[in-house]
């Protein structure tokens, strides 16, 4: 660590990483053969690179147990060497004929391990370093001409590049980066990037804009990151998950959390001096190894200090993270109220509204509300009315009102009557086209309709003490409507009005009364029910959409339906 001075050095939080690495290749020593297995039978790289990368980061650490440890050689040159050997013309498979952005992802760590082994120069390692070499120096032409998929991926390839470029330069890679980086760098006026992934996308965009500021001289990318790293302080839960609802990408529908952001808070609380920044990364050392660490195991964070030194200083002093807000981020349509340990999320930023259509990179999940009481966490509410095979109410915007937060949509659904003497057949060969929940060769732009509409407005309110009042209100057709409150496992319910929905596993109707939801001394009261009966069945519609291909919406963990039959208004409080 010469390039950060004994006196400035964060020895605990080095020595805590040291720790974790140790153990980590402890464990590889003996586990390195099934990544090796993996790559070879399923041409994945990743966990290849990265266990490659974890040993030689304890290999070049002089204070690592294993430092220049003879134990490590044979087993590194076995990675490299079945890397290698599974490169096909500089790309590794990954389920397709070659992918340039999957191959980046390893390239990004090869380029750290090929750096921490030249820069420690120990003699044992001289056949690997050039085995390396030879990996990345094939890498590079495939880069540089190869496409990808995702928006974040460009950033990623970029990253992989420069660095190739920075040891080995060519002008094809420094032309490839600078014309990815000519399309702009994608972030919205909120912070998040277009993929509105707070975790999944940001996770590899913010690493790769850094390796660009650091190895390509774009410098002025620091503040596009920064600006991400704010705006993810808003959707920090307490307990280190990060809230995803509003993600164009898998990580709307799953769990992610805060570690994976570490190093870029450590490297600009550094940076920048931000205390904000040097709070969550203390927070993050204070909770040590036995929090959630997501999809980088905590002994793998070592290399990555190694190669940027200066990410082992002392950080600044701390400032307060925000713990009492009203957060409205418009530009993905979500809004955070935190009180203490209590959250909630209040989300109308779909985009089924624009482009009517449930697909991968769009953003479709139901969920408009969401809150917690400590560990008492109601994961979802979701309204689901029984209308054409519509699907769940995705809401059409969400507004700031006198009283609250005021969500709204309109469905609507047709019946279609014969078509116009003009545009009749003989051969009844009409076109293929969509009525707005299916396809049928009946020309439904041409043929009359009866429309039946269904508006929902929901109204949400903060009634104090991290309690909230949800004013439903369904107007004009008549249908049946299920409430759906999704808790998350651990907890116990209870309520004289809870009956079992028969067919559904963990899932109850609120049929009268309130009922609660119970973590230790955590708790959340919710009603009242609204009866039921057979004209408001205990059953989310989904729609057609997922009904027809036997697909589900049905989000994990212990459910409640309060149901019943629009036009109506209904006021669900959550204490």
């Amino acid at each position: 660590m010469a390039d950060a001075p004994e006196s400035r050095l964060d020895a605990d939080f080095l020595e805590f990483l040291t720790t974790a690495a140790d153990a980590r290749a402890a464990a590889l020593l003996t586990g390195y053969p099934a990544h090796i297995t993996e790559l070879r039978e399923k041409g994945r790289a990743r966990s290849t690179a990265r266990a490659l990368r974890t040993l030689t980061s304890v290999h070049v650490h002089e204070d690592s147990a294993y430092h220049h440890s003879a134990e490590l050689l044979a087993p590194m040159a076995e990675l490299a060497d079945a890397l290698a050997d599974e490169q096909e013309d500089g790309l590794w498979d990954h389920g397709t004929d070659g992918s340039p952005p999957d191959t980046a992802f390893s390239v990004v760590d090869l380029n750290i391990t090929h750096h921490l082994l030249h820069e420690d120069g120990h003699r044992s390692t001289a056949a690997l370093r050039k085995a390396i070499e030879r990996i990345l120096r094939a890498a590079g032409p495939a880069l540089a001409t190869g496409g990808l998929h995702t928006a974040n991926h460009r950033w990623l390839v970029c990253a992989a590049l420069a660095r190739i470029h920075r040891r080995w330069p060519h002008p094809s890679y420094r032309e490839r980066i600078d014309a990815w980086l000519a399309e702009g760098i994608d972030q919205l006026p909120g912070g998040e990037y277009s993929e509105r992934s707070p975790t999944y996308s940001a996770v590899v965009t913010n690493p790769a804009l850094l390796v660009l500021a650091r190895h390509h001289g774009r410098t002025d990318l620091y503040d596009t990151v920064r600006a991400n790293l704010a705006a993810t302080l808003y959707v920090i839960e307490p307990n280190g998950e990060v809230e995803s609802v509003h993600s164009r990408r898998q990580d709307q529908t799953t769990l992610r959390y805060l570690p994976e952001f570490w190093m870029q808070y450590r490297e600009l609380a550094i940076r920048y001096g931000d205390g904000r920044f040097a709070a969550v990364a203390r927070l993050l050392r204070e909770r040590g190894a036995g929090q959630t660490m997501g999809e980088t195991p905590l002994g793998d964070r070592l290399a990555q200090v190694l190669d940027q030194p200066e990410l082992a200083r002392r950080l600044p002093e701390a400032a307060d993270l925000p713990t009492d807000f009203e957060h409205h981020d418009a530009s993905c349509g979500l809004v955070r109220v935190r009180r203490g340990a209590r959250t909630t999320s209040i989300f109308g930023g779909t985009d089924f509204p624009d482009v009517r259509a449930i697909s991968s990179g769009l953003s479709s999940n139901p969920t408009f509300f969401k809150m917690r009481k400590g560990a008492a966490v109601l994961d979802s509410v979701r309204l689901a009315p029984q209308f054409f095979s519509l699907g769940h109410f995705r809401s059409e915007g969400l507004e700031r009102t006198d009283e609250g937060w005021r969500l709204y949509a309109e469905m609507r659904g047709a019946f279609h009557h014969p078509l116009p003497r003009q545009h009749r057949r003989e051969d009844g060969a009409y076109p293929l086209t969509d009525d707005g929940r299916f396809l049928s060769a009946m020309d439904f732009p041409h043929r009359p309709k009866d429309y039946r509409t269904l508006r929902t407005e929901i109204l949400v309110k903060e009634a104090g003490d991290g309690a909230w009042d949800l004013d439903v209100e369904l107007s004009g057709a008549a249908c049946p409507f299920a409430l759906e409150l999704c808790f998350r496992r651990g907890g116990t319910l209870s309520g004289d009005g809870l009956e079992p929905v028969s067919g559904s596993s963990d899932t109850h109707q609120l049929v009268a009364g309130e009922a609660s939801y119970a973590v230790g001394d955590d708790r959340i009261t919710f009603g009242p029910g609204n009866g039921k009966g057979g004209r408001q069945p205990a059953v989310v519609d989904a729609g057609e959409r997922y009904s027809w291909m036997n697909g589900s919406n049905t989000p994990d963990g212990v459910r409640v339906l309060i149901t019943g039959r629009s036009p109506l208004s209904y006021r669900l409080g959550l204490r």
